[in-house]
């Protein structure tokens, strides 16, 4: 994918600064080491005259580079250590299981440094992960007709009581309640632009945030509101389908997604939100064209705003609006984002 980069000395800066914005918008290769890195590497920055820049890893490979080992520009940012992989490979065959300190140890692995990488991706413990994903498992066994006495003990709690008190703690109701009440069950999916927080319930995602959007812990509390549902991690029949459908539009094999949705708002977001879907692929609209497209060209303001509430980023494409004059404005992912995200739709052309 043959990107337009800024200006060569915008990249040096971003690079000696070590400027996050533009992760995902090149890498660099450094001519006398051979490596290319990502913006952000910690390693010590090369002189001006000692580096090119690339629009990605793809295109540094071609030009022979080697991908640098301190900040791995070939993995997504996110993505789970070597030395993780095996646990967490071990907690997605049994979201059932069960393991104290020592168990970690037992596999080779330190108690505080896990407990970090989950605090620091999941902004919860270990324990308290593995907690709601039982939990997260429970509700959808009750809501289906199992009793809840055997799912408790099948859950591996010796009380029912234990098991009551942890499932409200986590779910925000009773395990009696479950067949009239839904979850909204959360995982993290990589891209190439960062790890994205996904949201669904069993009738579809509902949410499909990048991690460090500002606006995402507002956004899922709202959206708890919306549907009268707690938000925990764990499994959910539509998370493979959504993320096989991110992967092809990355890849620039997949122009419209099929994947159900869930859009709880107020008419008027649904108006806009369906008019955003009506954006074919490769092109962009201005938001005065979004308003006149609504039958509304009077209501710029709301529709910026319509369009900023929105909680299903790329699929629900507001991506595509942009400013009457051309530029690039508001996007709660970040500018760089939706530069690169039309970048890599008009690449590969509309239809």
């Amino acid at each position: 994918m043959n990107h337009s980069l800024p200006d060569s000395e915008i990249l040096y800066s971003a690079l000696v600064n070590r400027d996050s914005n533009f992760e995902g918008i090149f890498v660099v290769g450094v001519k006398t080491t051979g490596i290319f890195c990502r913006p952000t590497c910690t390693a010590r920055k090369p002189k001006r005259a000692n580096v090119e820049f690339f629009a990605s890893a793809h295109d540094a490979l071609l030009a022979g580079y080697r991908p640098c080992k301190v900040c791995t520009p070939l993995e997504y940012k996110g993505a789970a250590p070597d030395w993780l992989k095996p646990l967490l490979t071990e907690i997605n065959d049994n979201p059932l299981i069960r393991l104290r300190d020592s168990d970690l140890r037992a596999r080779g692995l330190d108690p505080s440094r896990v407990s970090y990488w989950f605090k620091r991706h999941h902004e919860m413990t270990f324990q308290a992960y593995l907690r709601a994903l039982r939990i997260g498992q429970a509700f959808g066994r009750i809501k289906h007709g199992e009793s809840v006495t055997r799912t408790a003990l099948e859950s591996g709690y010796e009380s029912l009581s234990g098991f009551a008190d942890s499932f409200k703690r986590t779910a925000g109701f009773s395990p009696n309640k479950s067949q009239e009440s839904q979850l909204i069950v959360t995982t993290r999916i990589l891209t190439p632009l960062g790890p994205m927080l996904a949201g669904a319930t069993d009738d579809g995602i509902c949410l499909l945030e990048f991690v460090d959007r500002r606006m995402l812990e507002t956004q899922l509390k709202r959206l708890s509101k919306l549907l009268n549902a707690e938000c925990a991690p764990g499994f959910c029949k539509h998370f493979d389908k959504l993320s096989s459908e991110l992967e092809e539009y990355f890849s620039g094999k997949r122009r419209e997604f099929d994947v159900p949705l869930v859009l709880p708002g107020t008419p008027f977001q649904q108006r806009v939100w369906t008019a955003l879907q009506t954006i074919p692929y490769g092109s962009t609209r201005s938001y005065k064209e979004q308003a006149e497209t609504i039958g509304l060209p009077n209501a710029v303001r709301a529709v910026a705003r319509a369009n900023g509430d929105n909680r299903i980023a790329i699929i629900i494409p507001c991506h595509r609006v942009i400013g009457a004059d051309g530029n690039l404005t508001g996007y709660g992912g970040g500018l760089w984002r939706k530069r690169y995200l039309l970048n890599l739709e008009s690449s590969h052309g509309p239809r």
